[in-house]
């Protein structure tokens, strides 16, 4: 009986103090943008509308493809991304099959198409591949023998 009549104090000022604490802290928010592109972009997201993005430069490379589990895809092309066969907005349509993972056929606006795996990217004046490993190779250890 007399520990709880000596921590009752303490507790009931802890209960006190605790709430006025929790109220000065700031809600983080959204974070690394100024004040009013986080606007523009709870606008954007608000209203669903999405960046103009276009194809830039004489290289076009694909970085990435996510599928998600309703069989869509999204796919990112010099680093921008776009969902498969979205050319309307960016000028480049990707065509994305699970027959092949990891490779997409890039068609930007009239010029010819080209299958393209994840990493890799081409000059499209000249035709020209480049997997961005500088000539290097990729090696991985090999697996340890299996136990018996």
């Amino acid at each position: 009986m007399r520990l709880s009549n000596r921590l009752m104090p303490g507790l009931l000022s802890l209960a006190l103090i605790a709430p006025a604490c929790a109220a000065d802290t700031p809600e983080l928010g959204r974070l690394f943008f100024t004040p009013e592109r986080r606007a523009a972009l709870e606008r954007q997201r608000a209203s669903n509308i999405q960046e103009a993005q276009s194809l830039q430069g004489s290289n076009m490379s694909l970085d990435g493809i996510v599928y998600r589990s309703g069989g869509k895809a999204t796919v990112w092309i010099n680093r921008q991304a776009q969902t498969e066969n979205e050319s309307s907005r960016t000028g480049v349509s990707a065509v994305v099959s699970p027959k092949i993972p990891g490779s997409a056929l890039l068609a930007p606006g009239e010029e010819a198409p080209a299958q393209l795996k994840v990493g890799e990217s081409i000059n499209r004046a000249t035709g020209e591949r480049n997997t961005r490993l500088g000539g290097g190779v990729v090696v991985t250890p090999p697996s340890p023998p299996a136990r018996r």
